[in-house]
């Protein structure tokens, strides 16, 4: 029962703060038109971020603690810089295309 609980809590997680991260950065894509074709790249950029919060920060606050460990620092850093860099190539890739 508690491993569905912790299911159900992920998906609440990752659909709701998905929308609202979408939400911000979808609107700063919209600025520019050529953007908003690799838009898609921030959508991953904000699935990597909440996987990150996730296993370094929720998983211990729920009701499947067993065997949870946190990411390592190095993993952590190069999922952190590889999701900066998603966020900012549709910007990188539209002055490129111009």
């Amino acid at each position: 029962m508690r491993v569905l609980l912790e299911l159900l809590r992920i998906i609440f997680i990752v659909i709701i703060l998905s929308a609202v991260g979408w939400t911000i950065i979808g609107n700063i894509y919209t600025v520019n038109e050529a953007t908003e074709s690799y838009s898609w790249l921030g959508a991953i950029a904000i699935l990597i971020l909440l996987f990150v919060l996730y296993r370094n920060k929720w998983q211990f606050s729920g009701w499947h603690k067993k065997g949870s460990l946190k990411l390592s620092k190095s993993v952590t850093a190069t999922l952190i810089v590889s999701s900066i860099l998603l966020i900012i190539s549709p910007f990188v890739m539209a002055a490129l295309s111009s």
